[in-house]
Order: structure tokens, then sequence, then C-alpha cells
């Protein structure tokens, strides 16, 4: 077990007429390496789930620990040498008057400390556009370019290289394609799979879309009203098929009781 979620409940204005419970008592223990999808209805509490896991959401109760570790109250920037997040917005993980080598090297010395020394040195800049030349989008001739001036596709694949670089963990993507028309989009996972094989991280992907959901990754996780509800891997995501994940997901928000039918919906 690698990360690990136990007995998490977060809510939000917690006491107030305006209260939201995202999280409810959920266990989750994933291992180092393993690529999880999850999918669920809006407010199923998915996005809490990744920020309960960055640090940027502190549980109200429950603790989550890596690799044995308990950082439940550690705050985000205090666990980023070990977790990267990929935002649903192509904007929200760069700097864009920036350059995208200032970008870049702002990545290679997350979670470090910092001294006084040089952040761009003639072998980062080296091992920065080697990284940028894999894309294949001519950026490595533009690493001095603001951030600003790049597409949405090239600036999330900017960020799934500055992740790599990184060497986290555990890599969160929240929705990380949802700004991207379906050609970009499908570049851009595949890059996030090439990248989550090379670090050999714990992937957790938040997404809408049923068959990157079911194409991607080994685990399947369906979540309503804060808990995760079905739990597929194996031969049961791989016999699932986008209209019994749909119905699955449709039909638990009527009764989080009810498991049998997406235990069905698993084997159909």
């Amino acid at each position: 077990m690698m990360l690990a979620l136990e007995h998490v409940d977060l809510v939000y204005n917690a006491g107030r007429a305006d209260e939201v419970v995202a999280l409810r008592d959920l266990c989750l223990e994933l291992d180092r390496g393993e690529f999880v999808t999850i999918v669920g209805t809006n407010g199923a509490g998915k996005s809490s789930l990744i920020q309960a896991i960055a640090g940027s959401a502190r549980p109200t109760r429950g603790r989550v620990r890596l690799d044995g570790r308990d950082i439940t109250r550690l705050p985000d920037y205090r666990r980023a040498d070990q977790v990267a997040r990929v935002f649903d917005d192509p904007r929200a993980g760069t700097a864009p008057e920036l350059s995208i080598e200032d970008n870049l090297a702002l990545a290679m010395s997350r979670g470090r400390r910092r001294g006084l020394r040089f952040a761009l040195t003639g072998a980062r800049r080296a091992v920065m556009r080697d990284r940028v030349a894999g894309l294949g989008l001519g950026l490595e001739h533009r690493l001095r370019d603001p951030v600003g001036l790049l597409s949405a596709g090239q600036r999330q694949s900017l960020t799934m290289i500055m992740a790599a670089l990184a060497a986290p963990s555990v890599l969160l993507l929240d929705e990380h394609l949802a700004a991207l028309d379906p050609g970009t989009s499908a570049t851009v996972l595949e890059l996030t799979r090439s990248v989550a094989r090379e670090l050999g991280c714990t992937a957790v992907m938040v997404t809408h879309n049923m068959d990157n959901a079911l194409a991607t990754g080994s685990r399947l996780l369906v979540m309503s009203r804060g808990r995760v509800i079905a739990d597929l891997s194996g031969e049961r995501k791989a016999q699932m098929t986008v209209q019994g994940l749909i119905d699955a997901i449709t039909g638990a928000g009527d009764s989080l009781s009810d498991r049998s039918a997406l235990a069905e919906a698993g084997n159909n």
C-alpha cells in the first residue's frame, strides 16, 4: 500500500446553512504504480477526493497516509515534492508571464530547498530541450517564449512534462482533458499514460469521459455522494461497457445501498 485514505470525511462550510458533505467515511488504498480512473455524477466527490490527497482541502475527519506517513495536516506546498496535480484548466498549472524554460525550472525545483544558485544551467536546459522535443510540437525552439502564447493543448502538454520533471510519487489528474478538443485530448491522454509509466507513480485520473475511464489504467472507481460505491479491476473492468457504466452511475444516485446493480453491470 502506497497511498491510503482512512475513514475520511470532508465537509465544506460546516455548521452553516450551506454546509456540504463532500466525502463520507471514505476508505481507499492505492498501490505504487497503480493507474486509477474515477467517474461519477457532478457532486459525487471526485474533485474533493483529489483535493484531500493534494492537501488543498483538509479532511474534517480521518487520515491520509503516503508511504505510511500521516500527511493529513500537511498543506499542498509541503507535499509538492511527492504529489503533482494537473488541473482541468490548462492555465492553472503554468505561470503565463514566465517563459517555457522558467516554468520547467520551477517544476524541477518543486519541493526542494531553494538556495542562491542558478535555476537555469546548461545541463538543465539540455534536459528541458530533450523533454520538450519529445512532444513533437516544436516547443524546444521556443523555450524563451512566454507560456501565455501557447494554445490550451500545448500548455497542458507542457504541464505533463513539468509533472514528469518533478518526479512525484503521486500524479493527480483532475479533469485535465476537459478543456481540450478531441484530437488534442487523445494526444495529451497518451502523453499522460507515458509519463505515468515512466515515473512508475500512482496516478489518479478524474474524468467524465466513459471511454477514457474504461480504456485507461488498471482500476476504475465509481463515486456517488462522497463514497466509492464500485471498485472495478481485472476482468470486471475489462468486461464493463460504456452503457453499463452510465447505467451504474445514474442508478447509483437513487440508492447507495443497492450495489448489486453495479456488480451485475461490471459482469456484463
